[in-house]
């Protein structure tokens, strides 16, 4: 007879969006104990999510399962990665760009049924200046915004999204050097981001095209734009068309160095850091082993909604604006022949 998978629930109390106590009477509820045993542990400083990640590495436990935001999903991925221990998600952030990306439902039941079926797959993980992430890094505006978003004070996707439409009008894009795979290119950018997997989180498809599985990062350049194009962007980033736009530029490659005129911020999986002037991004084939859904299905983000109807009515505004322009041109051009023609008689 197989013996038991054994699972390590790593709760962190306080991340995230929703109280925790509901999805740990939740477990025995749902799982199955004839093919899962498991226990659960609690964090209680920060840090302590990678301590005991690492910890059940060492124990032999055959999956760790984050419960918690984006944060502490990310803390116990860096801790398992060249292990034989899986990560396994039940998202309660903000984002949940990574489990968004592997399809892991969004409910706390839909996510703990994931683990029944405990199906692993060996995937890809990158790095920015030897720091691990598992979706995406860059530089630029949302990095800018990352740094703003953890200053904050307050989380949530309208701290996020309050933050992005204020410095939206003031950020000034910079000029990069970017080396990929040994070419050289200089580039004017609003932002670079380098994708691991396709989303930032809220399904923001920032490199739509991107897999976990293919050995390869995608590089998504987003050049200046003017303000009457940003809502066509913010559209096609949550429609998964971004990379039809003319100020996106696209490229895959292992490894992009990226040279800039001075240090400033970076994130890493929506995580701000401070970095030097030059930054190496790396792609790890087959680094880390995780659950992943054998029934994949896209949830919509709300956002896409909200953006459609934002996307319309600005439509039709330019469009009214475009027809009151051209009937006032219209009446200037009759005026003007009316003043001709007494002039002439």
């Amino acid at each position: 007879m197989d013996r038991k998978q054994r699972i390590r629930f790593i709760v962190n109390p306080i991340s995230g969006t929703q109280t925790k106590q509901a999805i740990v009477e939740l477990i025995p509820q749902l799982l199955d104990a004839s093919r899962l045993e498991w226990e659960i542990e609690y964090t209680q400083f920060a840090g302590h999510a990678s301590a005991l990640a690492r910890e059940a590495v060492k124990l032999g436990f055959d999956v760790v399962v984050a419960v918690g935001g984006d944060g502490t999903v990310n803390e116990v991925a860096r801790a398992l990665v060249h292990s034989r221990t899986a990560l396994g998600i039940v998202p309660c952030g903000s984002g949940n760009g990574l489990a968004r990306h592997l399809f892991i439902p969004m409910k706390p039941e839909g996510a703990l049924r994931i683990l029944n079926d405990c199906r692993i797959e060996t995937l890809d993980y990158g790095t920015i200046n030897g720091r691990e992430f598992f979706c995406t890094c860059g530089v630029g505006f949302d990095a800018f915004v990352s740094e703003k978003f953890a200053q904050a004070g307050k989380r949530g996707l309208l701290t996020y999204i309050e933050n992005t439409l204020k410095i939206g009008l003031t950020y000034k894009p910079e000029t990069y050097e970017i080396e990929i795979d040994g070419e050289p290119k200089t580039y004017k950018a609003f932002l670079i981001a380098c994708a691991n997997a396709s989303q930032y989180g809220n399904n923001a498809f920032i490199a739509p095209s991107a897999s976990m599985s293919d050995g390869l990062l995608n590089v998504t350049i987003m050049e200046p734009f003017n303000v009457l194009q940003a809502p066509q962007i913010a559209m096609q980033l949550f429609n998964k068309s971004l990379e039809n736009n003319s100020h996106i530029k696209s490229f895959v490659c292992k490894k992009v160095h990226i040279h800039r005129q001075a240090e400033g911020a970076v994130h890493f999986d929506g995580d701000p850091m401070v970095c030097g002037a030059d930054l190496d991004v790396e792609l790890i084939a087959g680094g880390i082993r995780m659950v992943v859904n054998t029934t994949p299905q896209l949830v919509e983000s709300p956002l896409l909604h909200a953006f459609e109807e934002m996307y319309d009515k600005f439509v039709t505004d330019v469009d009214h604006i475009r027809n009151s322009a051209t009937d006032t041109q219209r009446k200037i051009r009759k005026i003007n022949k009316e003043l001709l023609r007494k002039l002439k008689g």
